[in-house]
């Protein structure tokens, strides 16, 4: 046996969660442990044939306080900090008739299950565990000569060590320390994630900065000046966004709704890149709710997007745009999926489809005939207000881009070229504003009868946008000019007229732009002289 190896003579076990524990009841019994247990733990390994002493015969004091007070007490702590190859330390154990523990088995209050259960503030914060983590803590700090476990997957590891006699070596304790640690940081993070909701900074303790000084105001409930979260992995997937790189999906410990937490009704297991398409893909068609709208989206990009009187005619709009680029892609609705749909989405290879729910025979003729679609429900529409993005050494954080400003409202738009449009005209621009916002910059976007017919993308000019989207309307139209008659939006404003006069050269009757470029002047009079109608809205939507 290693020197620096320790049996385990004398446990302290105190878990909210009991599950598994029969396994270190059953060795506890079998090796003849001392074990040291708090109230409904200690009842629990009694039952289980433990000889148990109750915590409060060791400290002499009784449990008080509802339970808030029972094992923060020096002769708790002072037999997990205790290092044992201190010969100081051995002997004060010995002065204060203290004796110390071996081993430490604790798992917390739960907190954010309370929280996901909707529990009030009061019963939120009675789950607030104290005396847990601050023995998880000790013990973790002294792995020197106690090992701490905090996960009920290692039950049956330490149950094999008790009994067998060995206990485990100090390279296993280090390594069980830092477990602990990031159990405990994980379980900070989730209260100071709900506190910082709950309890945001009260006016009364906001100091008026100095004109000179001033800086932007903003939410904190958004932006706290720590970020402090944690996220827990829940699934390991084949690979990331290429077979040499390694992925995982985490989620967030207090939320159980939003796109990550989709349930998967059929298909393969979803990699990295069905994730992040079918997330594009959802969040497009809940920024047209209530009406009708089906998404396909290919490299997280629409290649296709419509709405429809029925999801079946807002699938076969959207797939209509770019049938070639459809190939593969990913295909989201803000609508229930009906038979009609799935009829028209077998023949045409999908990775992945998502919707709110699906008739049963629409999810039967998907489950039996395309038998690796990944069929996704997703009960309710996004609901993130931010959006995180890492950069080497940091993090980017901004509230997300939703169809909310002042220039997402047509009744804003300033007419600045030809006549007003038409009812159906507005309501091809509006369809076509919207659309953009969840296209790649630089974007451009040809739309007719509320569908997208030609989408430019991810250029890093303008001019190669407006070019792509125009190819892509009539290159794949069989001979038809999906252009002429058209409308178009642009993401941001023109910087020269050349890009809006290939849409206008193209035959698009009306077009929405941002507006603020130093040239606006040339592009509204490319616009008037070819007597097409031109808005600009006073907002843009970059998607980088």
């Amino acid at each position: 046996m290693s020197n620096t190896t320790r049996p385990i003579k004398r446990a302290l076990v105190s878990v909210f969660h009991k599950e598994g524990i029969e396994v270190l009841a059953k060795a506890f019994v079998a090796a003849g442990t001392e074990v040291v247990s708090t109230g409904s733990t200690a009842a629990k390994l009694a039952e289980l044939g433990v000889n148990v002493t109750e915590v409060q015969k060791v400290t002499g004091f009784p449990e008080s306080l509802d339970g808030r007070v029972k094992t923060l007490d020096p002769h708790i702590h002072a037999g997990i900090l205790a290092d044992m190859t201190n010969p100081d330390h051995v002997e004060q154990l010995k002065e204060l008739g203290i004796k110390p523990f071996d081993l430490v088995v604790v798992n917390l209050y739960p907190f954010a299950d309370t929280v996901r259960s909707g529990a009030n503030e009061a019963d939120t914060i009675e789950k607030i565990d104290i005396g847990g983590p601050s023995m998880v803590r000790g013990a973790a700090k002294n792995s020197a000569t106690v090992a701490i476990v905090t996960d009920p997957k290692d039950y049956a590891l330490v149950a094999q060590r008790v009994e067998d006699g060995t206990g485990f070596t100090l390279e296993e304790r280090r390594y069980l320390a830092a477990k602990a640690f990031a159990h405990t940081a994980a379980y900070d993070a989730t209260i100071i994630e709900w506190a910082s909701k709950q309890w945001p900074k009260p006016a009364s303790l906001t100091v008026e900065p100095n004109a000179d000084d001033a800086e932007t105001v903003i939410d904190e409930k958004l932006f706290p000046a720590t970020l402090t979260e944690t996220w827990d992995r829940t699934h390991v997937l084949r690979y990331g966004e290429n077979p040499h790189q390694q992925a995982a999906l985490y989620l967030d410990p207090l939320n159980r709704n939003g796109f990550a937490h989709a349930e998967q009704l059929g298909g393969k297991p979803m990699s990295y890149n069905n994730y992040v398409d079918a997330d594009a893909a959802w969040r497009a068609v809940w920024d047209f709710a209530p009406q009708i709208a089906v998404a396909v989206v290919k490299h997280n990009n629409p290649c296709g997007l419509a709405l429809g009187a029925t999801v079946a005619e807002a699938h076969r709009k959207a797939h209509a745009c770019d049938p070639m680029s459809a190939y593969g892609g990913v295909i989201a609705a803000n609508s229930t999926v009906t038979l009609e749909m799935a009829e028209g989405v077998r023949p045409i290879f999908t990775e992945v489809i998502v919707a709110p729910d699906y008739e049963p025979e629409a999810l039967e003729l998907l489950k039996t005939k395309k038998k690796n679609l990944r069929i996704l429900k997703v009960a309710e529409p996004p609901k993130s207000a931010r959006q995180i993005r890492q950069i080497d050494g940091g993090l980017l954080v901004q509230s997300t881009d939703l169809i909310n400003a002042v220039g997402d409202d047509p009744n804003a738009w300033k007419l600045v070229s030809g006549a007003p449009a038409d009812e159906q005209t507005i309501k091809d621009l509006v369809f076509a504003w919207r659309a953009i916002r969840c296209v790649k910059s630089n974007a451009i976007l040809v739309a007719h009868d509320q569908a997208t017919v030609g989408i430019g993308m991810g250029q890093v000019n303008r001019v190669d946008s407006c070019n792509l989207a125009v190819e892509r309307a009539n290159t794949l139209a069989d001979g038809a000019n999906r252009t002429k008659g058209a409308v178009a939006a642009s993401d941001a404003f023109f910087p020269f007229a050349d890009g809006a006069e290939i849409l206008i050269n193209a035959g698009v009757k009306a077009i929405v732009q941002p507006g603020g470029s130093i040239r606006d002047g040339e592009v509204f009079e490319a616009a008037k002289k070819a007597n097409v109608t031109m808005y600009v809205t006073g907002t843009r939507h970059f998607f980088h």
